[in-house]
C-alpha cells in the first residue's frame, strides 16, 4: 500500500463532510468530482460517479461497525492483480473493467490499512462530524478528524459542562 492508496481511501471516506450542518457530497457535481479525481495522483477517471459513491458508503458502514467487511466484496468482483518484478522489487497492476479500478483499490488501500494497522481508521469521536481519521500516533489516541476543529469544539464543549455543572 502506498500513501497515496491511504489518501485515496481517506479523501474518499471524507467526501461527505458536514458544512454548516449539512452533509455536502464532494462527488455529486461534475467538476467537483473530476477535481477529486484529478487530486488524487495518476487516477484516471472512471465512467461513472455510481461506483465511487457506491463504494464510498460500503466503506464509511465498514469503518463505523455498521456493516461487515463483507459488504465490500462486490468491489473486488472482476479485478485481477499481476506482478510485475522492477529493480526496486514486485509491483502489482490492477486490471478489471475501468469502472472498478478506483472502487477496488480504495478496498485494497482499506484492507491494507486493516492489516498494517488494526484498529487505527476509525470516525472522528465528535458526533456531530462525518468524517474518519487514520491515527498515526504511536501511542493509537487520536480521536477526531481535526484537532483544531472537532477536538478544540469538544474540548470547549466539556469545559463549558463541567463550569455549568459546578455553578
Amino acid at each position: 500500500m502506498t500513501t497515496t492508496d491511504e489518501e485515496l481511501l481517506l479523501g474518499l471516506l471524507n467526501s461527505t463532510p458536514l458544512v454548516a450542518g449539512r452533509e455536502r457530497d464532494d462527488l455529486t457535481a461534475t467538476t467537483a468530482w473530476q477535481q477529486w479525481l484529478s487530486t488524487r495522483g495518476d487516477l484516471t477517471e472512471p465512467e461513472g460517479r455510481a461506483p465511487l459513491t457506491a463504494v464510498r458508503a460500503a466503506l464509511q458502514d465498514v469503518v463505523r461497525g455498521d456493516q461487515p467487511s463483507s459488504a465490500l466484496t462486490p468491489f473486488l468482483r472482476g479485478i485481477r492483480s499481476t506482478p510485475t518484478l522492477t529493480p526496486d522489487g514486485v509491483e502489482w497492476t490492477l486490471t478489471g473493467p475501468p469502472r472498478t479500478l478506483i472502487p477496488a483499490r480504495a478496498v485494497l488501500a482499506w484492507d491494507a490499512v486493516q492489516q498494517a494497522r488494526p484498529g487505527r481508521l476509525r470516525p472522528c469521536g465528535n458526533d456531530e462530524c462525518q468524517l474518519f481519521l487514520l491515527d498515526r500516533s504511536k501511542a493509537n489516541t487520536a480521536r477526531w478528524c481535526s484537532m483544531q476543529s472537532c477536538g478544540n469544539r469538544m474540548k470547549a464543549r466539556r469545559h463549558y459542562e463541567s463550569r455549568t455543572r459546578q455553578d
